[in-house]
């Protein structure tokens, strides 16, 4: 584990490596295979699919600002995900999900349990009854959400990985609505940390990636081997451009607040907003939670509108500076719709239970002056009139 600062790991990585020319920004490797020293001597680096010093190099980034001890980068988050499936479960193995995660796990968890590839349950995490009933089947695997994704719930990362110790289960947290910059789920017990490297980390919205980091070497090697071994593995210049985008992650992350306070002191001031999710306020339940072991309460809001389907279209069309879209993290400020975009592989039961309303809205707050932002919300609060 790194003993340097979050902003100084990133920006630092790689600089002045390249030992060639001398460059201070490290080059980007482009190559498909590398030639052997001699016959016999396998060089550190022989595929790209295995190996490539630009993707060596996130991998090292991240994984020092989380604290592990190694990642693999990939194609993207859920290939990421896919990757540890992939790796620790079997057919017998049993998965604990929260029944309200991203809706693109919720797809490959249940379809591939479907298939017998493993087991899954979807269980309500923040009722301990629950939690714990699910537990007592000896899951191989605990999958952590938090906040999750879209309403901002908090779930205690250090209570579930000490119940997980006691019965011999892993522990994988994802973390891209926070970025480590705001927590670090292996300093509070967990044993993998993942992100859609498509959203803060990279923070441009012109890379598709996602990371895998483990918090022991031998979990690293074997995470290494499997993404070798299905072809998980991401691109150089994918990790060329995230590597670029990580080096501005910590100033990033500071105005990324700085805007979200602004817009979300705005909204506590709208009558079309039954709803409000963001883990700052006082009154949300995981509050407390979240100041523990949080060091910031992220940038992301939910709300959901107060009004029929026709005023909701009414008020996204009169946007101008949020574009509907779904994905999150970079400099520009989205609104998504998440029943009919990132979570419509849910069935209309299942978004119930997780408590996705038809009016629910998600705003990723970008970098844009604050105060166009929240002229441009009240604009389209305005024009589709008071409650």
């Amino acid at each position: 584990m790194s003993d340097k600062q979050l902003a100084t790991i990133a920006v630092r990585t790689g600089i002045e490596s390249d030992s060639q020319h001398n460059a201070v920004v490290p080059p980007i490797y482009l190559t498909t295979n590398y030639s052997f020293p001699s016959f016999g001597d396998v060089p550190e680096y022989d595929y790209s699919r295995g190996g490539n010093p630009t993707r060596s190099l996130v991998a090292d980034a991240i994984s020092d600002l989380e604290g592990g001890a190694g990642a693999v980068v990939t194609s993207c988050g859920t290939s990421a995900i896919n990757l540890l499936v992939s790796a620790l479960l079997g057919p017998e193995d049993l998965i604990v999900a929260p029944h309200d995660c991203y809706g693109g796990t919720y797809r490959l968890f249940n379809t591939r349990a479907n298939k017998g590839d493993f087991k899954v349950e979807f269980v309500n995490q923040y009722d301990s009854a629950s939690l714990d009933a699910a537990l007592a089947k000896k899951p191989k695997l605990i999958w952590i959400e938090t906040p999750s994704n879209p309403l901002l719930r908090v779930l205690d990362i250090a209570e579930v990985c000490e119940k997980a110790q006691k019965i011999g289960a892993l522990v994988a947290v994802d973390n891209t609505f926070l970025s480590p910059v705001w927590q670090r789920p292996i300093a509070l017990g967990a044993d993998f940390v993942v992100h859609s490297t498509t959203k803060y980390l990279n923070g441009h919205s012109d890379v598709v990636a996602g990371v895998l980091v483990a918090k022991t070497q031998e979990h690293t090697d074997e995470l290494l081997w499997w993404g070798n071994c299905i072809g998980a593995t991401g691109s150089p210049f994918d990790a060329y451009l995230a590597l670029r985008g990580l080096r501005t992650l910590v100033p990033r992350m500071r105005m990324h607040e700085e805007n979200c306070y602004a817009v979300l002191e705005f909204l506590k001031t709208q009558s079309r907003i039954k709803a409000l999710y963001h883990p700052s306020i006082p009154e949300h339940p995981g509050h407390e939670i979240a100041a523990k072991q949080q060091s910031g309460f992220g940038t992301m809001i939910s709300f959901e509108f107060d009004g029929d389907v026709e005023a909701l279209k009414v008020f996204l069309n009169a946007l101008q500076h949020f574009s509907l879209a779904e994905s999150l993290g970079g400099v520009e400020s989205l609104i998504c719709h998440p029943g009919s975009m990132t979570h419509r592989a849910m069935s209309d039961e299942a978004q119930l239970e997780a408590g996705i309303a038809p009016g629910l809205l998600r705003l990723s707050v970008g970098l844009e002056d604050s105060r166009d932002l929240v002229a441009d919300l009240a604009n389209a609060f305005a024009v589709v009139g008071e409650k």
